[in-house]
């Protein structure tokens, strides 16, 4: 009578999980790199032969004002040109001087005529910033990332 009961239990999960009435908890990445405290907005463009180069700049909003940064960094292997749109939360950054520095991620990009991506880029400060980014022209590029940020005077 057990088996009976346990098939029936596992069956009637099954039923309630596949038509949405139970859900299983959602685990979303603001939930694991902590809360919110600034966004920012960037344009960079990256031309690359082997070794790559990005180069552009941003505003980061943090304490309800906005700041200018530059961005510089490279990619360790890279072929092609592209221009890259991209915005993003910041994490656990508890004062503006450590913004600057450089952020590291390991990312890939295949862009023929435009393309969309996503990051979560982290400095030795312990700040995150998860950014969504859109990237037009024709580049491929893997492996480890690295991008500068520099805030303005």
């Amino acid at each position: 009578m057990s088996s009976n009961i346990s098939r029936h239990g596992v069956a009637l999960a099954a039923v309630l999980f596949g038509t949405g009435l139970v859900a299983a908890p959602a685990v979303r990445a603001e939930d694991t790199l902590g809360t919110p405290v600034g966004h920012v907005t960037l344009s960079a463009r990256s031309a690359d032969v082997g070794v790559g180069y990005t180069w552009g700049d941003g505003t980061l909003t943090y304490g309800h004002r906005t700041y200018h940064f530059k961005v510089t960094g490279g990619n360790i292997a890279a072929v092609g040109y592209s221009a890259l749109k991209a915005e993003g939360t910041v994490y656990n950054l508890k004062n503006l001087h450590d913004f600057d520095g450089s952020y590291g991620s390991l990312a890939g990009e295949a862009t023929l005529n435009k393309g969309l991506g996503g990051a979560v880029l982290s400095n030795s400060n312990g700040v995150r910033i998860k950014i969504d980014s859109s990237t037009q022209g024709a580049r491929l590029a893997a492996g480890a990332q690295g991008l500068t940020f520099t805030l303005g005077n």
